[in-house]
């Protein structure tokens, strides 16, 4: 029984079903109302910890349902995406173990803007994105409505992008990155580290029988 279904069975009751549901619905509320008061969803709704520290505290909530773009289309399109990302990954893991991982995720993003003093919603959904990719690889989905490609190939796009941030980014990035991807590494961290044992084992074990066979 790993950590997750251990955590499960104490506080599964409190789970809320459909949670993408919720923020999809606020990212695409939040984005109607960057037209209807221009100005106000970037200004006073982003995690500024300057500003929750002066007494802004629902900044700590309302940076998740920022909307990923100012263009109508490519908004419409990513909130509609992060929806069935978001989904897929509940029926996959169930209502709970989803809700575990967006919350890792708001957790780790919130002690970045800690550190770094400020925070949107980036990495937060790239972490959906990204398990989404690790669970089912081969989903094809068909970009600019044309081209059908494959989502693992656009997770490593997206990670290659991710990596020269952190490469040649500021420390404040760097520190962003990893911790708002917290929920990543400890849903996955333990299948990378067992793939690689048995990989290792694998060489060794390979190595091993050709030198046998070398000096039979």
């Amino acid at each position: 029984m790993d950590w997750t279904e251990r955590l499960r069975r104490k506080f599964g009751r409190y789970a809320i079903p459909h949670l993408m549901y919720y923020i999809a619905g606020g990212m695409l509320l939040l984005f109607l109302m960057s037209f209807a008061l221009p100005g106000v969803v970037w200004r006073w709704f982003p995690l500024d910890m300057a500003s929750v520290l002066h007494g802004q505290v629902w900044r700590l909530v309302t940076f998740v349902f920022l909307p990923p773009s100012t263009s109508l289309l490519f908004a419409i399109f990513s909130i509609y995406f992060y929806y069935f990302i978001g989904s897929s990954l509940e029926s996959y893991w169930g209502s709970f173990r989803f809700n575990l991982f967006y919350l890792t995720g708001w957790i780790g993003t919130i002690l970045g803007a800690l550190i770094t003093g400020y925070a949107v919603n980036t990495y937060l959904n790239f972490s959906l994105f990204l398990a989404f990719a690790m669970l089912a690889p081969d989903y094809q989905v068909t970009l600019f409505f044309f081209f059908p490609i494959k989502i693992k190939y656009l997770a490593i796009l997206d990670a290659v992008g991710f990596l020269i941030a952190f490469i040649f980014g500021s420390w404040s990035t760097r520190v962003a990155i990893v911790i708002s991807l917290l929920n990543v590494i400890l849903f996955f961290g333990g299948s990378f580290l067992k793939n690689y044992r048995y990989q290792r084992q694998f060489r060794e074990t390979r190595k091993n029988f050709r030198k046998f066979y070398r000096n039979k």
